[in-house]
């Protein structure tokens, strides 16, 4: 089946802080917290039901990858409300203003941009040029950041657990790349194939930081998030590639619950089917092969990635086994039986997935 033939289901809203997080939040025992969390929760969910309704169609395979290779990125302000897009403040060329949150969000944008083009001549989100529009401030102590079908979404945080949803470049690019995935493989945000979808825009948002800051994936952090949480909370970032379930450990946001195997895979009914937390499979996965590897991660590993999501090949309903085979044709493909092909079969193995 090809993409320009593939049944697209109604897309799901996808926003960096997973529900189970902001759950807990709005129990916590700090009204301010708790407040800021619920808000944010009510937000979510009407924007769970807009994306239902506007769906991209029949979402086709890049038509036209030279178009206009350079990003077409607008910022809006919504002045801390929610209508949007909001009120027009930057425009691609334009010289960055005095608020801070529209400039990073445009420079994130653009790393983003960038990545997908220089690596793997995409050009855009959509391989086709695409623009890229995004609206800051959004809400009151909003804590999330979210791709909405058309354009991007960051609040502020609250300040108590969250800081600005611009301060990490890998949380842009992760969001992003759930536009990426939404015009390539458009994997269902259900169980693993939800999973899958999560990891990608983590895999991709680790890959934009690492391309912006010029390092090697020994020198990379690979966390998800660093500097996104408050200085008074345990914890370094929302998630790791590198040792998924260490990310924090906290009295108020609790535990990080990502696994790195399947021998302890979770089986649950909450976040669709623990999208946001069996993710860390495929993430510990991509960080194995990534470092196996050696070099710049977007290069060798991103590009199998790349390969397997833009194939064609992959079902909307794909399990974790069905990508994993995936990314060992895509690896045999371009690079024959050799280093890079025996690093993606060891790295599946190593986190207990199988691939034959």
């Amino acid at each position: 089946m090809t993409s320009s033939t593939r049944h697209v289901p109604n897309p799901i809203f996808c926003g960096i802080v997973p529900p189970h997080l902001l759950d807990k939040l709005a129990r916590a025992g700090d009204p301010a917290i708790a407040a800021a969390a619920r808000r944010t929760l009510v937000a979510d969910a009407a924007h769970r039901t807009g994306r239902r309704l506007t769906t991209v169609v029949g979402a086709a395979a890049p038509t036209d990858r030279g178009a206009e290779s350079k990003p077409r990125r607008t910022l809006y302000d919504a002045e801390h409300g929610t209508a949007l897009p909001g009120r027009k403040v930057r425009s691609e060329g334009e010289e960055p203003g005095r608020d801070a949150t529209v400039n990073r969000a445009y420079a994130g944008l653009g790393a983003t941009f960038e990545l997908l083009m220089t690596a793997y001549r995409h050009n855009s989100i959509d391989g086709a040029g695409l623009p890229l529009d995004a609206t800051v401030h959004y809400g009151e102590g909003y804590g999330n950041a979210f791709w909405n079908g058309e354009q991007m979404v960051f609040g502020d945080g609250d300040g108590e657990i969250f800081l600005d949803f611009t301060v990490p470049v890998d949380v842009i690019g992760h969001e992003l790349a759930h536009g990426f995935t939404q015009y390539s493989a458009n994997l269902t945000y259900f169980g693993q194939p939800g999973a899958l979808n999560e990891s990608v825009s983590d895999v991709f948002g680790s890959l934009v930081k690492q391309y912006t800051l010029d390092q090697t994936a020994d020198q990379a952090d690979w966390l998800i998030g660093a500097g996104l949480l408050a200085p008074a909370v345990s914890g370094v970032a929302l998630r790791s590639m590198k040792e998924p379930g260490s990310a924090y450990d906290d009295d108020v946001l609790g535990k990080d619950p990502q696994p790195a195997t399947m021998d302890d895979y979770v089986r649950t009914g909450r976040d669709n089917g623990g999208v946001h937390i069996n993710s860390g499979i495929p993430n510990h996965a991509f960080y194995v092969l990534a470092t196996q590897l050696g070099g710049k991660a977007w290069e060798r590993a991103g590009q199998i990635w790349y390969d397997t999501m833009t194939s064609g090949n992959l079902q909307v309903d794909a399990a974790f086994s069905d990508f994993a085979k995936e990314t060992v044709a895509a690896a045999a493909a371009r690079y024959g039986q050799g280093e890079e092909h025996e690093a993606v079969l060891k790295a599946w193995s190593q986190v207990g997935v199988l691939t034959s």
